[in-house]
């Protein structure tokens, strides 16, 4: 029999925290939604069956800084009043009498995440344009807002971004490294050619941090098919060409192997022949010189038909907008 998520005396003190911000009727059942080395997702329902969420680090494999709940219920609570779609904020709980972790509750967003092939395959090709526009369009938004206008002026280092990245990277490879001496050397051979091509940032924004159709709740047929991003304990102040640089790299297929069949590989680059809709808008923003982003992906060969080929129509009409005014992609070499 499986260990419950929550001991009866942990969700007793889960449900008098909120009690105190909601309206709780009877006691509480707790189901994990997803868990793992990252934050976990549990819903709670009520008798009344009334649902939130409860995010929690891990109860064990903790990494120093990857876990900081008051930091993601920040983030979260000062994007409610925006455009971007997350889940209202309830309450951030910080050292609590029972739990061993610091928790954050929000409200229950009902909605479907794409993780895995059938969810993807599920779609036609209308369903699936809607939600990568929609996705797009979420990123964008958050791209737009003013850190400093909802409260989130301390939340990162406006300048930087990469070269900090990079460290942290590093310090965090330190940690898991295995004893291997030629292993060891080939990282640090990586982590060197890195920084010495680490391109000029050119503007700031508030960033999610790992951006990608799994991290988002969907409905298709809903006017605004992206009912809330979620998971946001890697956002930060940075630049936001990392989380269009985060959403293009998952869609080459050796991602595919990381979780297993788990689907990243959502969005695209346009055909060549295409005049993608919403880069007229943007025309005096437009990067020049931009690359062939199927070649460095390793798309775009002749008779392909994956899931990314599927939507790639719908890429480029956001991008521009999604990397922020003023933005100039910078080419990157692999070899």
């Amino acid at each position: 029999m499986s260990q419950p998520v929550l001991s009866p005396a942990e969700l007793e003190s889960v449900r008098a925290f909120l009690a105190d911000r909601a309206e709780v009727v009877g006691g509480l059942d707790a189901s994990l939604v997803s868990g793992g080395r990252s934050n976990l997702t549990v819903r709670l329902r009520d008798e009344a069956a009334s649902d939130w969420i409860l995010r929690m680090p891990p109860r064990a494999g903790r990494t120093p800084s990857a876990h900081d709940m008051a930091r993601e219920f920040k983030v979260v609570a000062a994007l409610g009043g925006t455009d971007v779609p997350v889940p209202p904020a309830v309450g951030l709980c910080e050292g609590p009498p029972v739990l061993d972790c610091d928790y954050a509750i929000t409200e229950f967003v009902p909605g479907a995440a794409l993780s895995s092939r059938a969810d993807l395959d599920a779609l036609d090709d209308a369903e699936l344009g809607r939600v990568t526009d929609g996705l797009l369009a979420a990123l964008a938004a958050l791209h737009r807002v003013d850190h400093v206008a909802v409260g989130l002026e301390g939340f990162g280092r406006t300048d930087g971004f990469a070269a900090r990245q990079l460290r942290r990277w590093g310090g965090q490879w330190e940690l898991v490294a295995p004893d291997d001496d030629a292993t060891r050397a080939l990282a640090a051979e990586l982590v060197e050619r890195l920084g010495d091509g680490i391109p000029e940032q050119r503007t700031h924004a508030i960033i999610h941090g790992d951006f990608r159709v799994d991290n988002a709740l969907v409905d298709p047929a809903a006017a605004s098919p992206v009912a809330a991003v979620v998971d946001w304990e890697l956002s930060t102040i940075g630049d936001p060409v990392a989380d269009v640089a985060t959403m293009c790299a998952y869609r080459h297929e050796a991602f595919d192997l990381l979780d297993r069949n788990l689907i990243l590989r959502l969005v695209a680059p346009c055909e060549d022949d295409e005049r993608p809709p919403r880069a007229e808008e943007a025309q005096d923003h437009q990067p020049p010189d931009m690359p062939d982003q199927r070649k460095a992906h390793g798309g775009g060969e002749e008779g392909r038909d994956d899931p990314g080929r599927r939507v790639a129509r719908h890429l480029d009409r956001f991008v521009i907008g999604a990397i922020g005014q003023g933005t100039v992609l910078p080419r990157a070499r692999l070899d």
